[in-house]
Parts: C-alpha cells; structure tokens; sequence
C-alpha cells in the first residue's frame, strides 16, 4: 500500500511540474518578457470594490495588466495570497480555499 502511495505521489508531481497552472490561476509565458495579471473571477463581483496588493484593480475582468513578479495578496470578501512568476501572464481564475 505504501508503495502504490508514493507511485501516486510521484505522479501528482509530475502532473504539477508540467502544467500551466497552479491552484489560483493558469498561467503562459508573456510574448514580450513582462508580467502581467488578469483577474478572470472577480468572486462574483457582489464583494465590493476587488484589490490587489491592497489597492483597487481598475482593469476590466479578464484584461491583463503589467504587474511585478512576485507575491501578492487579491481581495474581495476575502483575501489570497498568490505568487507570479517573472515573464508570465498570470490569470487569476480561483478563490476557493
């Protein structure tokens, strides 16, 4: 039983190492070398105003716009936490737990 344990561990890792996803959002590389976010689910759009990094995000739902690699924090009725990485378009698309 352990052995079949550890064969499913491996391949869960494997299935994350080669996709274009995490758990908050799908991501492709940029064509220019830039980061970018789109947040694609505004968690209903019925939370207030949406934030990230603790300011409000002017951008239409789904439109990409510049943003620093690293972490950063998205709120409306809740806060994540989320990292970009550096030359990606990152799209914000989960707020589940």
């Amino acid at each position: 039983m352990n052995k079949l344990r550890a064969i499913a561990f491996v391949a869960v890792l494997s299935c994350v190492g080669c996709g274009n996803s995490d758990l908050r959002g799908a991501l492709e590389k940029s064509k220019d070398g830039k980061t970018y976010l789109a947040v694609v689910d505004d968690n209903g759009g019925h939370c207030g105003p949406l934030t990230v990094d603790g300011k409000v995000w002017t951008h239409p739902i789904g439109e990409a716009a510049q943003i620093d690699p690293g972490p950063h924090t998205i709120a409306c009725g809740g806060e994540i936490g989320f990292n970009i990485p550096n030359g990606v378009v990152y799209k914000f698309n989960y707020w589940g737990p």
